[in-house]
């Protein structure tokens, strides 16, 4: 089983991925194409496996995981391209769901 990895930490694993070739990060607005893309086919397996429109029998079965992963992968890359720190954008964002809609739902009880 491998180790697990911090957000930044995968974050500068993408960076060495894609700063070994040549090409480099895609532009910003092909980076928002391909995550529109990937987010369609998360999309699509997701209404494959709990909405009412099946996969054909000719169509190719995928995993939930897989497209996640995919989706995750340009995410990370625009981030990069953005110079975001992805893991202090997710605390700033978590900060704000605990402070201002702290008693927006209902706590279950225990």
């Amino acid at each position: 089983m491998t180790e697990k990895k911090s957000l930044n930490e995968l974050q500068q694993t993408v960076d060495t991925y894609i700063n070994q070739y040549r090409e480099g990060y895609f532009p910003p607005m092909e980076l928002l194409a391909r995550l529109t893309e990937e987010l369609g086919e998360l999309s699509r397996e997701i209404q494959h496996k709990y909405g009412v429109k099946k996969k054909k029998d000719t169509e190719v079965e995928k995993e939930i995981a897989d497209e996640l992963g995919d989706f995750f992968f340009v995410l990370l890359c625009l981030a990069n391209v953005e110079g975001i720190d992805l893991q202090q954008s997710l605390e700033q964002v978590l900060h704000k769901y605990n402070t201002r809609d702290k008693d927006r739902w209902t706590v279950k009880e225990d």
